[in-house]
C-alpha cells in the first residue's frame, strides 16, 4: 500500500498535460497509417503504437513504487548494461534502412539508443550529487562525467545514429550547466572542440549526413534527391495555413509525398491537418510539460532528485527543439522522433520512464522537507 502522503505529492499537472501531447501524438499516427489501418484493422502500427504506450504508462505506474533514491546504488549498473546493449547493436542488431539500431528480445524489437538517454540522466546525477563532487565543479571532476557521456556517443554514432547521439551530449550538457560550470572551462571545450570539426567531417559522417547539412546551407541543392524530405515537409506546414485542412484531410500526407511521416516528420502530418492553431496548440503543450517537470526539480529538497528531473525536462526540451527545428527546416535532418507524438516503441517506453522518475521525486519530496 503506498504512503498516503506520497500520493498527495504527485503532480497531476503533469500527467494531464502529457495526455494532450499523446492524444496529439495518436491522431498523427492513426492519420499517417490511415490506409494501412484500412487493409489491416488489427494489425497496424497504430494498434502497436497502442501497445507500446500502455507498456510505458505501465512502466511509468511501476517506476513510482520505487523510491529514486535507490538508483544511485544501481546507476553503475544500469549504465553498463546499455553500454553493453549499445556494443551488441553493432554486432547482432537488426538492419533497417542502412541502420544497425534495434535489437530483437524475445520478438520484440527494443532500440537501445532510446532508453541510454534515460540511464545517462540517471548516471550523472549520481556523480554530480557525491560529496566529492561541489558546485562549480574543478575542471577535473569533468572529466569522468564527459568520458562516461562520450562511450555511449560513440556507439550511437556508429549505428549511426545522429539525432540520439546530439540528444545524449545536448541533456548531459545540460546537467552539466545545472551543477555550475565555469566560464572558462566552457571556453577552453569550445577551443578544444574547433579543431576536431573537419576530422569528424572527414571520417566520422556519412555521405548522406554530409548532404542533409548541405541541405541546410543551400535548401535549392538536390530537390528530388538528398533535399526532397524537407522539401516536402516544408509544403506540407505552408499548406495547412491557419486552421488546417482538416483530420484525414492532409494531401501531402495523403498523397505519400511525406516520408518517414508517422515518425521523424509525425509534425508535418499534424501542421498540415491541423494548421498554425493546432501547431502552437501541441508547441504549448510541450512548452508546458517542460515548465511543469523543470518546477518539480525546483521543489525537490535534494541534489540527486534535482538533477535527475532537470535531465527529464531537458531529453524533452531538446528532442522537441532538434525534431522541429529539422522539419521545418531551420536543423539538417538527423532522424529523431517527437517526444510522445512520433511512432517508436522505445522511444514512448523511455519517456514514459522519465516522467515516471519526475513524478517519483516530486512524491517523495516531503521526506527531505521533515529533516
Amino acid at each position: 500500500m503506498m504512503d498516503r502522503r506520497l500520493i498527495e505529492n504527485f503532480d497531476w499537472s503533469v500527467i494531464w498535460t502529457l495526455s494532450g501531447i499523446v492524444c496529439i501524438g495518436l491522431l498523427s499516427i492513426y492519420s499517417a497509417v490511415y490506409p494501412q489501418i484500412q487493409a489491416h484493422p488489427t494489425n497496424n502500427l497504430f494498434v502497436k503504437q497502442l501497445i507500446w504506450l500502455a507498456a510505458g504508462l505501465a512502466l511509468m505506474c511501476a517506476t513510482l513504487f520505487i523510491n529514486y533514491q535507490r538508483l544511485r546504488a544501481i546507476s553503475p549498473w544500469l549504465y553498463a548494461m546499455i553500454v553493453f546493449l549499445l556494443a551488441a547493436v553493432l554486432v547482432v542488431g537488426k538492419q533497417i534502412h542502412g541502420s544497425k539500431r534495434w535489437l530483437e528480445i524475445a520478438g520484440i524489437q527494443l532500440q537501445p539508443s532510446e532508453f541510454v538517454k534515460v540511464i545517462i540522466i540517471i548516471q550523472l546525477a549520481s556523480y554530480f550529487s557525491s560529496q566529492e563532487v561541489a558546485t562549480f565543479p574543478s575542471i577535473k571532476k569533468l572529466f569522468l562525467p564527459v568520458a562516461m557521456t562520450l562511450v555511449p556517443v560513440l556507439l550511437v554514432l556508429a549505428e549511426p545514429d545522429l539525432g540520439s547521439a546530439i540528444a545524449l551530449m545536448a541533456v548531459a550538457g545540460s546537467m552539466i550547466l545545472f551543477v555550475g560550470v565555469r566560464w572558462k572551462y566552457l571556453a577552453i571545450l569550445i577551443l578544444a572542440i574547433i579543431p576536431l570539426v573537419i576530422p569528424i567531417w572527414h571520417r566520422v559522417l556519412k555521405p548522406y549526413q554530409k548532404e542533409r547539412i548541405l541541405i541546410l546551407l543551400k535548401p535549392n541543392l538536390d530537390p528530388l534527391g538528398a533535399g526532397y524530405h524537407i522539401r516536402q515537409s516544408k509544403i506540407a506546414i505552408g499548406s495547412g495555413m491557419l486552421w488546417g485542412k482538416g483530420f484525414l484531410k492532409g494531401t501531402q500526407n495523403k498523397l505519400h509525398f511525406l516520408p518517414e511521416k508517422q515518425t521523424d516528420f509525425i509534425f508535418s502530418v499534424w501542421a498540415e491537418e491541423w494548421g498554425f492553431v493546432g501547431c502552437a496548440a501541441l508547441i504549448l503543450l510541450l512548452c508546458l510539460l517542460i515548465f511543469l517537470i523543470l518546477r518539480i526539480a525546483a521543489r525537490s529538497r535534494d541534489r540527486f532528485g534535482s538533477l535527475i528531473v532537470v535531465g527529464v525536462a531537458g531529453l524533452i526540451m531538446w528532442q522537441a527543439l532538434i525534431n522541429i527545428g529539422m522539419v521545418v527546416g531551420l536543423l539538417p535532418v538527423v532522424g529523431i522522433t517527437l517526444p510522445f507524438v512520433s511512432y517508436g516503441g522505445s522511444s514512448i517506453v523511455a519517456l514514459c520512464v522519465g516522467v515516471g522518475l519526475a513524478e517519483n521525486v516530486s512524491m517523495r519530496r516531503y521526506v527531505f522537507q521533515s529533516h
